[in-house]
């Protein structure tokens, strides 16, 4: 499902995407479909860029305007309603990898995005096919590089990641994502306090 575009980045890894509303002709996503932690796609032509929702913003001009609000202007007719609804949802998108051929691959793409390109949701059955490896095994190559940038959410975010792929993997994977989630928690309660 189209749930947003592509609007900026803030670097090779890092997307701005606008969430897609009546006049996009593409039918308004619920916000379920957007949330944090929520993994996307992006399709680059021959291969499918993979990503995953790490924050939002609202954006809201009226809420900086502080002329009075006219009512009712007939020589703007739709066009205030236009000028005056311009609040949007952006999310900020990190990128994790790419399905090329068939092949997964959890590494840095190589491609910008272009502005304009959709964002679209990722099916669990993809979620769960980008996180296994050839051996059958549960893989998250892309870790260092979300914790670098996914800034103070980075925690929450992969606690968010692994509670979705905990669901498709065996017993013995799932404890080592408990694991994991433990280690992670305690880092986010004390951080680096020393006692």
């Amino acid at each position: 499902m189209k749930i947003a575009k592509i609007v900026s980045s803030n670097s090779h890894i890092a997307y701005i995407a606008r969430i897609l509303d009546e006049r996009d002709g593409h039918g308004v996503p619920s916000p379920d479909s957007y949330g944090f932690g929520r993994f996307v796609s992006i399709d680059a032509n021959d291969e499918k860029v993979i990503g995953v929702i790490c924050d939002s913003r609202l954006v809201n001009p009226e809420y900086s305007n502080f002329s009075p609000n006219v009512g009712h202007t007939s020589t703007l007719g739709e066009l205030k309603r236009d000028l005056v609804n311009e609040q949007k949802a952006l999310v900020a998108i990190l990128l994790l990898g790419k399905i090329d051929d068939g092949a997964v691959r959890q590494e840095i793409p190589h491609r910008v995005l272009p502005a304009g390109q959709f964002v679209e949701t990722l099916e669990p059955a993809d979620v769960a096919r980008f996180h296994l490896g050839v051996d059958g095994r549960i893989q998250m190559h892309y870790l260092p590089d979300l914790m670098a940038n996914a800034g103070p959410l980075a925690i929450p975010l992969v606690k968010t990641v692994i509670a979705q792929i905990s669901s498709h993997c065996s017993d013995t994977e799932k404890q080592r994502l408990e694991v994991m989630t433990h280690s992670l928690s305690w880092k986010h309660t004390f951080g680096e306090n020393r006692f």
